[in-house]
């Protein structure tokens, strides 16, 4: 099998994306970026997936970026640079785009882009032996790929202005504590099976809405969230599973 990553789907609707370069600990690369903007692209149009989970070959999940691959010439431009970067955040930040339920499932190091790729999801599950580091300024890099944005998100302004600025690494244990994981378990991989079965379970749109409605509340005002509450539930109350419970209640 090529390095890179490849999609491995389940009957159940399930797709699994495999970081795939196991001999560097899965560190993304120019090969690793093309397959993973190639696999997310499938991954939109697909629709038998039901969700999606992210995970790494062997013991890392991905262990960064391969720094002289990726920073080849560093004699060009700051805006050459720049877009090279872009395009290799485009590579991974298609997972925040999709539209069906994300799960990553982290074993071992998830460093700067492999911190980024688990953020992208919607849920992290992480092993015991996980870590999360937000390394850059450790080696004189400013935090790319969403890393600012995805760590204010999970740990608030504080805690995110020091984990970049000490370029710090959080435990499994640290991660959960501080709400940048959302579980730890022995073995993630089949914890996000088991949940990714029970999405299976839901209405493909029942399931799309949810996710939309928990990014809203992120990102808008509770009108905004109230009212794209009121439209889903109203869809969703047309459905079969929605009609026998009200037939249910009925009967009571």
């Amino acid at each position: 099998m090529n390095t890179g990553a490849h999609v491995t789907s389940l009957d159940d609707g399930t797709r699994i994306l495999t970081l795939s370069n196991p001999a560097k600990r899965n560190a993304l690369d120019p090969a690793m970026c093309e397959a993973m903007a190639t696999s997310i692209a499938a991954l939109a149009s697909d629709r038998g997936a039901r969700s999606l989970i992210v995970t790494g070959e062997g013991e890392a999940f991905c262990a960064g970026a391969d720094l002289p691959a990726m920073l080849d010439d560093l004699d060009r431009p700051v805006a050459e640079i720049r877009t090279s970067l872009q395009n290799a955040y485009a590579s991974f930040l298609g997972i925040r785009s999709l539209t069906i339920p994300t799960i990553a499932a982290v074993t071992g190091p998830a460093v700067g882009a492999g911190l980024n790729i688990a953020l992208s999801c919607d849920i992290v599950i992480a092993s015991p032996t996980a870590t999360f580091g937000a390394t850059f300024s450790r080696i004189g890099l400013h935090p790319g790929g969403g890393a600012t944005a995805f760590l204010v998100e999970s740990l608030g302004r504080q805690r995110a202005a020091r984990v970049l600025l000490e370029g710090r690494t959080l435990s499994a244990d640290d991660a959960l504590s501080w709400g940048l994981v959302e579980s730890v378990m022995e073995d993630p991989l089949q914890d996000a099976r088991a949940l990714a079965a029970k999405v299976a379970l839901l209405g493909p749109e029942l399931a799309q809405n949810i996710k939309e409605a928990v990014r809203l509340a992120t990102q808008e005002p509770l009108e905004s969230v109230v009212s794209f509450e009121s439209w889903a539930q109203a869809s969703s109350a047309k459905g079969e599973r929605a009609a026998a419970a009200v037939a249910s209640f009925r009967k009571q």
